[in-house]
């Protein structure tokens, strides 16, 4: 059953992108043969007493294609196109290892009816954003196409399920498209993080060890795809691309009856090649392997993972199999909250938690993930599973279980009030999720009843609990895999040891005492409104100033129901920080909430927040530092009551900042274990000439934060500069005026913020690529170029040209470092413009290639930017990159996120409001003039800035790491 209790896959799940749409096959239309026509009982819901959800159409063809269809509205004019294939990388045989994802690749390039990439450009025209509009990805269980096909008229589906059906049906499969194909591939497979692939593949080769998991990672091996043949291959498809193995999913803003059309038109006439096959053995978990294996990577973070493997067992997804399931869920999270509350306030381990997933159907698996402070795993380990040992010795407190309970209750209620503006994309993904996991899906009232029904039954009591605690420990194997900083022969018995010795008989336990917001300190008398107006006409945003000097930029909007966003922008961000030192504003994301408000530490803000929806978020941007959450109207007084009091009154618990510290320091070593990584930590200080504000701070300047100095930081940040609320969504206007007045219009006035900084600057150009060295793989590298652009709420409307260049620039920048090159599987360009600065602002082009292919990248790039600014381009690639932009746009503009991005901070900076009415013209009105000037303008090779990140010479020498060292 999908509903908000589902349990999450396992998070071994590969997910691999595939950014090359192709062709399709014309078929004749046939009446569909709907599975209410047979017996009455839609094809998903057969075997199962879950109620049905009405807004879906299901239905099977004659040919064993089998569909859902439904009305969504969400985003306006959109359609999102799901087609499932139930094969994956379980389905390979030995000599077939990647196949599963070569053919999704393949079928992307085009089919027997479209040429070779067509299908990229046709939905271009249709408005199409490659990477996130279309995609694919491929599991171990299954192969799923996606399209979310915006402003999706009769025409444009009908050429979309065109050629989506003859990529399933007819896919080219030529030595001419493999021997294009196979290089991209493999660069998917060289740009993945050497240490997380060694770390998951240690994980499926102990955890499922006996079972065609355990080999199967879905990206296969460089033999197998070097030795595939378009016969081979091939062969693969017509035994698994059958069209009874194809689930059809179409949900969007049309009628139900013209989508179900659709689907009879084109693939009613696919037809199986040869004898169907049948589904392989999956196996299961045995006795008699090995229950502990080590891995050596310095890189990653040392990390205890413990699984209790049990047979996989979903056959009949049915009302009290989700009820019994919930009750799990409830020992499940009791105990993920009792671990999380040892590690809040210093135990032995930074952070613990417990999953039970039903993985690839291959097993049921109850998952304990821990990381240890510092390098005493043991300790960690021994500690985690004494908490463990307690919930199954000894029942928990109704009053636990009621937290657990009301705050589900509390969630679920809110995606009732929510589900009309559920997305149809995610409509379309969990149905296929459904679908994959031998599930059913029904409405979130549905999904309520259910869960009252377990609630009315008196089904969550301290012993079913308990029962349940004990139950989700017990299996048929014990495994589990540590990952260590430097060999030890010995810890692959300690290990064993560890997951087998006598718990402790007893662990501590936090209570909470009861809490409310009335044990917050007042604020003061409400704060009166000076002046208000309509600062943009539509949709309408209002400014209200108060006296005190809080500003307050509101928007009703009813169409996101039940959803308020808030954001609370002060100070002036990374900005005004210093430009000659390292500050703590690195940990304030990670511990500036956590450290308390008033006299709730983060213990007390869970129990008031719980059942509540109200969101605690903070972030910094470069002129602003920026409070937040989603909530409801009902909850807005009190979520704007908390947001004011972590001005007014913080808290400086020391327990998140030293937690914050240690998590940094445990992930440290993983910044340079990649090129990637490289890029993550350091791009961002590099672009801005070694500005300190930006990027990863030194290991010595983590060690040595302090709470005292944390706190010496940010305790006048947070009580000085000017403050602007903004309060979007579906809220009475009036209302929201009252509720600032009443919690933000009630503090005194503050003083000015501190300015420390020095103004922005963009690296400088170099005659040779700056270098920076990976730990990682020897065969992976990074390049980077970035010209300057510049920044500011001036030139807003040359911002949004940039957009469309890097674009451009993009779309003949994947063409050839990818299609043609096949040296990159996911470059890309991208352009930054800073509203909130004057400069700063560039336009990068960056990608993952082979050591030696960095001058190749540099030569493309450069070759692109000069042809650019020498020649207009023509109108077939204006529109097909002003179309998928414009429909992003005109998508996002649905939400109320969309428009508070464009006003954040224009209450000081109005020029921010001013270009708003723009928007579209400035986008829709471009030309090609106009994007060859920017191009001279910016493109100039004298003022460019590359960058490459290589293997160091200890990574270039290097063997790859054993996946893992085997014991008891």
């Amino acid at each position: 059953m999908r509903c908000i209790l589902r349990i999450s896959r396992f998070a071994l799940l590969l997910l691999v992108a595939a950014p090359f749409p192709a062709l399709a096959q014309q078929a004749p239309a046939t009446a569909a043969a709907t599975d209410q026509d047979r017996d009455n009982t839609p094809w998903l819901y057969r075997d199962s007493d879950v109620p049905v959800d009405p807004a879906w159409r299901f239905g099977t063809l004659p040919n064993g294609v089998r569909y859902a269809v439904r009305k969504n509205g969400v985003p306006p004019g959109q359609v999102s196109i799901r087609v499932r294939i139930d094969a994956g990388s379980l389905m390979e045989g030995d000599a077939e290892r990647g196949y599963a994802h070569l053919l999704e690749h393949l079928s992307f390039r085009g089919s027997a009816h479209v040429p070779d990439g067509e299908s990229k450009r046709i939905w271009q025209r249709l408005g199409v954003t490659f990477g996130s509009d279309s995609n694919a990805a491929t599991t171990f269980t299954h192969t799923v196409y996606q399209l979310d096909l915006p402003n999706a008229g009769r025409a444009g589906l009908d050429e979309s399920m065109h050629i989506l059906s003859g990529m399933m049906a007819a896919p080219t499969i030529t030595q001419t498209a493999l021997d294009a194909e196979r290089p991209v591939v493999l660069a998917e497979q060289r740009e993945q993080p050497g240490p997380q692939v060694r770390m998951q593949d240690a994980l499926l080769s102990l955890m499922f060890a006996g079972q065609p998991l355990a080999q199967r990672d879905p990206i296969g091996t460089v033999e197998t795809l070097t030795a595939a043949t378009p016969e081979s291959v091939k062969a693969f498809h017509d035994r698994w691309y059958r069209p009874e193995r194809a689930v059809v999913v179409l949900v969007g803003d049309m009628d139900p009856a013209l989508l179900e059309e659709m689907v009879v038109k084109h693939f009613s006439g696919w037809q199986g090649v040869g004898p169907a096959p049948e589904t392989p053995d999956f196996g299961a978990p045995e006795p008699g392997h090995p229950v502990s294996a080590a891995i050596v990577e310095p890189a990653m973070q040392r990390l205890v993972t413990m699984a209790v493997m049990r047979p996989w067992t979903v056959f009949q997804d049915t009302v009290i199999f989700n009820q019994e399931r919930m009750v799990d869920l409830i020992a499940i999270r009791i105990l993920n909250r009792r671990m999380e509350t040892r590690a809040r306030t210093g135990a032995s381990f930074i952070a613990a938690g417990a999953s039970l997933d039903d993985v690839a159907r291959s097993a049921n698996v109850t998952t304990i993930r821990l990381l240890p402070v510092g390098d005493d795993w043991e300790a960690a380990l021994g500690d985690v599973r004494a908490i463990i040992a307690d919930a199954i010795a000894h029942p928990p407190t109704q009053d636990e279980i009621d937290r657990e309970v009301a705050e589900i209750d509390a969630a679920m209620r809110n995606a009732i009030a929510s589900e009309p503006v559920e997305a149809a994309a995610i409509q379309a993904d969990d149905m296929v999720h459904a679908v994959d996991i031998n599930e059913t899906t029904t409405n979130a009232e549905g999904s309520y009843s259910i869960f009252r029904g377990a609630v009315d039954a008196g089904m969550f009591t301290p012993e079913a609990v308990q029962a349940a605690s004990a139950r989700v420990f017990q299996g048929t194997a014990t495994r589990a895999l540590v990952n260590v900083h430097a060999s030890d022969p010995e810890v692959v018995g300690e290990l064993a040891e560890a997951i087998t010795a006598q718990p402790a008989a007893q662990a501590r336990r936090e209570n909470v005492a009861d809490v409310s917001f009335d044990d917050l300190q007042p604020l003061g008398e409400p704060g009166s409104v000076v002046s208000r107006e309509t600062v943009v006409a539509q949709p309408e945003i209002e400014q209200v100033n108060f006296d005190n000097g809080v500003r307050l930029i509101v928007h009703s909007n009813p169409s996101e129901v039940s959803r308020v966003y808030v954001r609370v922008r002060f100070g002036g961000g990374l900005g005004a920080l210093p430009a000659d030192r390292q500050t703590p504003a690195w940990a304030g994301d990670l511990a500036l909430v956590a450290s308390g408000i008033g006299p709730f530490g983060q213990e007390e803000l869970d129990t008031v927040t719980g059942q509540r929806q109200i969101g605690l978020d903070f972030a910094i941007a470069d002129d602003a530092f920026v409070l937040g959450g989603q909530t409801t109207a009902e909850d807005l007084d009190d979520q704007l009551l908390l947001l004011a009091q972590k001005l007014q009154n913080p808290s400086w618990d020391p327990n998140p900042v030293n937690r914050a510290r240690a998590v940094m320091l445990a992930g440290y070593s993983a910044r340079n274990a990649s090129a990637d990584a490289v890029l993550s930590s350091q791009l961002d200080r590099l672009l801005r000439a070694g500005d300190p504000r930006w990027g990863v701070p030194s290991r010595e300047t983590i060690a040595a934060l302090t709470p005292e100095a944390f706190r010496a930081f940010w305790e006048p940040i947070l009580k000085s500069g000017p403050i602007e609320v903004s309060v979007f969504g579906d809220v009475d206007r009036e209302a929201a005026v009252q509720a600032v007045a009443r919690t933000f219009g009630a503090l005194p006035p503050r003083p000015a913020a501190a300015n420390d900084g020095a103004p922005v600057r963009f690296a400088a150009h170099d005659a040779e690529p700056v270098v920076r060295r990976h730990e990682g793989q020897p065969d992976q590298a990074a390049a980077v170029i970035a010209w300057p652009t510049g920044g500011g709420s001036d030139g807003i409307a040359e911002s949004r040209k940039l957009e469309i260049l890097a674009a451009v620039f993009r779309d003949r920048f994947i063409d050839r470092l990818r299609s043609q090159a096949g040296i990159s599987y996911s470059p890309t360009v991208i352009s930054r413009w800073p509203v909130g600065a004057n400069a700063g602002g560039g336009v990068l082009a960056l990608a993952l290639v082979p050591p030696d292919k960095t001058d190749l990248f540099f030569q493309v790039a450069r070759d692109i930017a000069a042809d650019l600014a020498a020649n207009p381009i023509g109108q077939d690639e204006l529109r097909r990159a002003v179309v998928p932009l414009g429909q992003t746009i005109l998508r996002r503009s649905t939400g109320n996120n969309f428009w508070m991005d464009l006003v954040e901070g224009a209450s000081r900076d109005p020029a921010r409001y001013a270009a708003v009415p723009d928007l579209a013209d400035d986008y829709v009105g471009t030309t090609a003039q106009d994007l060859q000037a920017l191009a001279a303008k910016y493109f100039d090779p004298a003022r460019d800035w590359t960058l490459e990140v290589l293997p160091s010479a200890q990574a270039q020498g290097a063997a790859p790491a054993a996946a893992a060292a085997q014991g008891r």
